[in-house]
């Protein structure tokens, strides 16, 4: 899945839950590096990893999306 500019949605929810980059990390299974990859729109996101950090901040993949 491309990412799309996820990276910026997935930073602002993560931290209107309270979640710092490592323990969100932790949650969903990768790296601090990787999620920071992410958050900064220079690494693709796939379905299942999508799909884990929905569940862990509680909202849809819909809310989610640029």
């Amino acid at each position: 899945m491309e990412s799309l500019n996820w990276g910026r949605r997935i930073r602002a929810f993560r931290k209107l839950k309270g979640y710092t980059q490592e323990s969100f990390a932790k949650k969903i299974g990768v790296s601090v590096s990787i999620l920071g990859e992410i958050e900064r729109d220079t690494r693709d996101l796939d379905e299942q990893l999508l799909r884990r950090m929905a569940s862990v901040l509680e909202i849809s993949i819909e809310e989610l999306r640029p």
